[in-house]
């Protein structure tokens, strides 16, 4: 999950000073005022989603399969913890009867 992460994080951040380039050499038009940093930022987070979601598909389905991995095992262990609490209350609730 942490590779996946840092390669979503590297590629806005490829994004982002290919369209600061671009507004530096005005093939872009830069922000109104002091927004020329939010429209950047802003401009490279729309392309950046959809290049993620095309590019880094095989990173995304190997984070997928070892948190849903990870799941199972704990929702597998909780299963065996409860039965084992269960079993301790019937023998001490058995134990008070008898």
């Amino acid at each position: 999950m942490l590779r996946y992460t840092l390669m979503r994080l590297g590629l806005f951040a490829a994004c982002f000073l290919a369209i600061w380039g671009l507004v530096y050499v005005h093939v872009l038009p830069a922000g109104l005022g002091d927004s020329n940093l939010l429209w950047v930022m802003l401009l490279a987070l729309v392309i950046s989603a959809p290049l993620s979601f095309v590019v880094l598909r095989g990173l995304r389905e190997q984070a997928s399969v070892q948190v849903s991995a990870r799941v199972e095992r704990t929702r597998a262990n909780l299963a065996a913890s409860a039965a084992v609490e269960d079993e301790a209350d019937d023998a001490s609730r058995a134990a008070t009867r008898g």
